[in-house]
């Protein structure tokens, strides 16, 4: 009889996870919690102590103060330019990012230097939020700019021609609130587009090529393989994009900061600074109502996750999880 022993490996798995568990515990769960338990309590001031802090009257109150403040500074617009920004640059980013997939994954087309145009197309994203936001502040500067000094070489010139008066004077782009919203949509779409055509590229590569070539066989053109192939099988990939950049584009931060703190009036102010300004810059501290708003934002993505996950299930499977269900209902019958 065999009586050699058998190393359990199972347990040198939990011990080396025990570094993460702990930094997992000390540095992302315990934050969390905490900061569900300031929400309903009138922590604030930069010099309160953690023990000063009392459960408030109405628990509630610091997410009925949060909600019901109107104008500029408050969360409801915040929230508001936070949505409005993000869909601005998510449906182009993913409309363009579906359209080089298609063109980069099709064998009928044949492109040189593939390796090129897709290092060049991510190339944005490799590049700090930070840098960009500073480099598109200096390039649309005032009074003296880039953009204000090609505007004015273009109005001197055809004022020359046509004579309309051109006074020379320069605009302040930062000043206009469309046109700043439209440079934060801009930016988010041109450092993420590349992110997201790489995404989707690799879940083309996962498909089956037979499933391609059958098509091809039965006389399926580009569109009918793109829209009746590629796209119902990268579903789970696209569900990844869709989450994962909504929760991006909801707790956009760095860009609107750096670029116009927010301005002008508040025109591109996102929750995230919201969160920031009142536990940070506003004088009286107000930890709580900084700590409701966060808790709110977590149930609005956790409520469009779910429903985002509910709208691209795989029917099909639903359907086979609810006959094996039946069958397994019968068998015990």
């Amino acid at each position: 009889m065999d009586k050699r022993k058998t190393v359990n490996y199972a347990k040198y798995g939990y011990i080396f996870s025990i570094p993460f568990v702990i930094a997992y515990l000390i540095f992302s769960l315990y934050p969390v919690l905490y900061t569900v338990v300031i929400g309903f309590t009138d922590l604030h001031g930069l010099t309160m102590k953690i023990t000063d802090m009392r459960l408030m009257s109405n628990p509630f109150q610091n997410y009925i103060d949060v909600l019901s403040a109107k104008g500029n500074g408050s969360f409801r617009l915040a929230f508001f330019n936070t949505v409005i920004m993000w869909v601005c640059n998510f449906i182009p980013q993913l409309f363009v990012s579906l359209l080089l997939t298609a063109w980069f994954t099709d064998d009928r087309t044949k492109i040189k230097g593939q390796g090129l145009f897709k290092i060049l197309v991510y190339l944005p994203n490799i590049i700090t939020a930070a840098s960009v936001a500073i480099l598109f502040q200096a390039f649309l500067s005032y009074p003296i700019g880039p953009l204000n000094a090609i505007r004015s070489g273009f109005l001197n010139f055809f004022d020359k021609i046509f004579h309309f008066g051109f006074d020379g004077k320069t605009y302040n782009f930062l000043n206009n609130k469309n046109f700043t919203r439209g440079t934060v949509s801009f930016i988010q779409f041109w450092m993420w587009y590349g992110n997201t055509m790489v995404l989707l590229i690799a879940g083309v590569i996962g498909i089956d090529p037979e499933i391609f070539e059958a098509a091809q066989i039965d006389g399926a053109n580009r569109r009918q393989t793109f829209f009746r192939i590629t796209l119902p099988c990268i579903r789970t990939i696209l569900l990844y994009v869709l989450v994962t950049s909504m929760i991006g584009g909801l707790n956009m931060f760095d860009i609107p900061q750096l670029l116009n703190r927010g301005g002008p009036d508040g025109s591109t102010a996102t929750t995230a600074m919201y969160i920031y300004t009142q536990a940070f810059r506003n004088s009286e501290y107000m930890y709580n109502r900084a700590s409701a708003a966060s808790i709110i934002m977590f149930v609005i993505i956790m409520i469009l996750t779910v429903i985002l996950f509910y709208i691209l299930r795989d029917k099909d499977e639903v359907e086979l999880r609810k006959i094996r269900k039946r069958e397994r209902k019968a068998l015990k019958r």
